[in-house]
């Protein structure tokens, strides 16, 4: 059972930066990606981006593509989010999310295990 505890979530103006961090407690020796995802009222879960197990690779969704930057330190089981330049449509539960593959996915039905999820309100 692999647990995942989202902090750092909270009230900022636009234009403001973030960093979401993410403990969790994956083996080190599981070669298991990563993923943010995030859900705000009336929409359905949409991917923010992924990790590749090692660190070494991400990919983003559209709305972070350039703002948002993804890492991880796995001696500390750490994952986090930078979030620069928030605006308004950042504004969302957000959700890391571990799976089996050896990167993370675009797919939420392909991680098997969630935290729990921290709110981000972005304040215009």
């Amino acid at each position: 059972q692999v647990r995942l505890v989202e902090s750092g979530g909270g009230l900022v103006q636009a234009g403001d930066s973030l960093t979401l961090s993410c403990s969790h407690s994956i083996s080190t020796d599981k070669m298991y990606g990563m993923g943010w995802f995030r859900e705000a009222p009336e929409k359905g879960r949409e991917f923010v981006g992924a990790i590749h197990w090692s660190g070494d690779s991400t990919h983003y969704g559209q709305a972070a593509r350039g703002r948002f930057t993804i890492s991880r330190d796995n001696a500390k089981k750490m994952l986090y989010l930078q979030m620069n330049d928030l605006n308004s449509g950042d504004t969302a539960v957000y959700y890391c999310a571990a799976t089996t593959y050896a990167i993370g996915t675009r797919n939420p039905n392909d991680y098997r295990w969630w935290g729990q999820g921290t709110q981000v309100t972005v304040s215009s």
